[in-house]
């Protein structure tokens, strides 16, 4: 099979990809820059030549002149402004599917506290950035030595007086960005934790309500949010005491250009109208310093997210995609010698865990809590990778990594112990947000999961919405939903983890036979639970404790090894009360 790697820089592929359109800005800025020498001409032509001529005619004529140009000014200042919002848009539509399929994946491969949609917001930084007025000060820099050049030739000692203050003001700049660069840094991480404690308080919300703890937290969001506060003001202060001081340094050199100037024609060495041309002059040549440091923070912003955007595209790990789809899997499941770890390293929670299933079988996985068992019901459906060669999943004999996640997906149906349901209506949650699904297919996997009479029972039955600002729907209909999800389109392979940790009775008796449709039709199925009435319906068990496979083999077997009970008695009396939270004892086995 043919494998291609992910190793581009796409930060650097879209900006480069911007070029053309970034050298069209540049010439547009170039001739704004030339024709903004109209003010300087015009006044030094009015005072030299239409004033001491007393001639109407000539003054009209550069009158009309002067309002073309400027004319023609403002129409390329407008489609310059234009070109850059539509080159950030363009750089944002280029990243954004990579910069959210990041952010998407950053909690399955890092335990890192950070904020995960922190990389979006850099984005946006930088698409703000490039569609503002930042960008086109940093293109007029370039030109101040055209405008130095004009004032120097009107005089020599002007031209030195703007060049003592251009190069006064880029000190400025330069000492900005140093004393920002520390604070802004740290106004960043300060933000990003406040953002992450904000979301656990959200998500906490109840408990905390419940244990009291609301004033606890809040003293602890206040201290976060003072912290926070207290960098942005830091690197505030940093940046507006700069653009100040450099506001009042060119309005006082532009001061001093007209006394010089003053001076100059006192000493006959210089014309009256030189004076307010060499004003304007000066202050032009200085404006775009002026109006970078007013844009600083900014700059520094998006310099920092783009700092931020490199290093998450470097660091992600090469990725290798087929470029050869293999077929849907339809014969064996094989965890092979899996040793695993979490994301971000430590500790390997699975060491060693093999098995295999073959079409029609139905495995439970038991054991204490913390013995591996829902990082198991990860590696199986590939959430989780092992980095390690030899320790993999195989489908049909293939790695599971040989898949994409979009081709394998239908293939695999998924129950996570902690059921999350996304927001939308309860047939999408169902459809896997599939389009093109038919309600048939919906229907079906609702049934199967014994959620359809309940889900018709919904303020609108199968368009309720859910998730975030939707109803508020039972911790059980959420289950049977997931089910149902995990279940739609007669998925090949099935996982689910505690899956009737709310289910009653009915939900239970649901399950059983969920779990032996999918074997029935050839499916194969792996049911991860404490209690026994979820694992009434398969063929195969396996004890875990400590990351480690105790035993595996046909459930009365094991059962009889773990339990020490009867296997047929055990099981049965277990499913007879399966609405009771009874758990599967698990005992060390010694040699086993």
């Amino acid at each position: 099979m043919s494998l291609r790697s992910r190793t581009d820089d796409p930060l650097m592929g879209a900006f480069r990809d911007a070029r053309g359109a970034l050298l069209a800005v540049g010439f547009f800025s170039g001739v704004l820059n030339i024709l903004a020498l109209t003010g300087s001409i015009y006044m030094l032509q009015v005072y030299d030549r239409a004033i001491p001529s007393k001639s109407i005619p000539t003054l009209v004529g550069i009158s009309m002149l002067m309002v073309a140009l400027f004319v023609g000014y403002g129409l390329l200042d407008f489609l310059r402004t234009r070109a850059m919002s539509r080159i950030g848009l363009g750089i944002d539509r280029q990243l954004r599917d990579r910069v959210f399929e990041i952010a998407r994946l950053r909690p399955l491969t890092s335990n890192a506290p950070s904020d995960a949609m922190q990389p979006v917001r850099d984005l946006d930084q930088i698409r703000t950035f490039m569609s503002g007025l930042g960008p086109t000060a940093l293109l007029d820099i370039p030109w101040m030595p055209v405008f130095l050049v004009c004032v120097s030739l009107l005089h020599p000692w002007l031209g030195i007086l703007a060049v003592v203050g251009g190069l006064v003001l880029i000190a400025l700049a330069l000492f900005t960005d140093m004393r920002s660069r520390a604070p802004s840094q740290e106004a960043a991480v300060s933000g990003a934790r406040r953002m992450v404690m904000g979301e656990a308080l959200r998500g906490g919300a109840e408990s905390i309500q419940a244990l009291g703890m609301g004033d606890r937290m809040g003293k602890r969001w206040s201290a976060l949010s003072a912290e926070h506060v207290r960098d942005q003001l830091r690197a505030s202060d940093a940046a507006t005491g700069s653009t100040t001081a450099s506001r009042v340094f060119r309005m006082l050199l532009q001061s001093c250009v007209l006394g010089l100037g003053a001076y100059l024609v006192i000493m006959e060495e210089m014309s009256g109208g030189a004076i307010i041309a060499a004003s304007i002059m000066t202050s032009r040549a200085l404006a775009p310093i002026e109006s970078g440091l007013t844009h600083w923070r900014g700059f520094v912003a998006a310099r920092q997210s783009y700092a931020r955007l490199k290093a998450l595209f470097q660091s992600e790990q090469t990725r290798v995609v087929p470029t050869v789809q293999l077929g849907a899997p339809s014969r064996t499941v094989e965890a092979q010698n899996l040793t695993l770890s979490a994301p971000g390293g430590g500790e390997p929670i699975l060491r060693g865990v093999s098995f295999k299933l073959s079409a029609g079988q139905g495995l439970g996985i038991i054991g204490p809590s913390g013995s591996g068992k829902s990082t198991l019901a990860r590696a199986l459906v590939g959430v989780w990778q092992s980095s390690k060669p030899d320790s993999c999943v195989r489908l049909d004999g293939a790695a599971i990594s040989q898949w994409t996640a979009e081709a394998l997906g239908p293939s695999i149906g998924y129950l996570s112990q902690d059921i999350e349901l996304l927001d939308g209506t309860i047939s999408e949650n169902i459809a896997r947000f599939n389009s093109g699904a038919s309600s048939d297919d919906i229907i079906k996997a609702a049934k199967l999961a014994g959620a359809h009479d309940d889900i018709v029972g919904t303020p609108n039955g199968y368009a309720t919405r859910i998730g975030s600002g939707g109803v508020k729907i039972s911790g059980g209909l959420r289950q049977r939903i997931a089910l149902a999800r995990a279940l739609f389109g007669d998925p090949f392979f099935v996982v689910l983890d505690e899956p009737n940790s709310n289910l009653d009775m009915r939900g239970e008796q649901a399950l059983a036979a969920a779990v032996k449709s999918v074997r029935d039709r050839g499916g194969i199925v792996v049911v991860i639970a404490h209690r026994a009435a979820a694992i009434a319906s398969v063929d195969l068990l396996l004890a875990m404790h400590k990351g480690q496979v105790q035993t595996f083999g046909p459930k009365n077997e094991v059962l009889q090894k773990v339990t020490g009970a009867v296997p047929s008695r055990a099981v049965n009396e277990t499913a007879k009360q399966a609405d009771e939270p009874r758990s599967l004892k698990v005992v060390k086995l010694g040699a086993q």
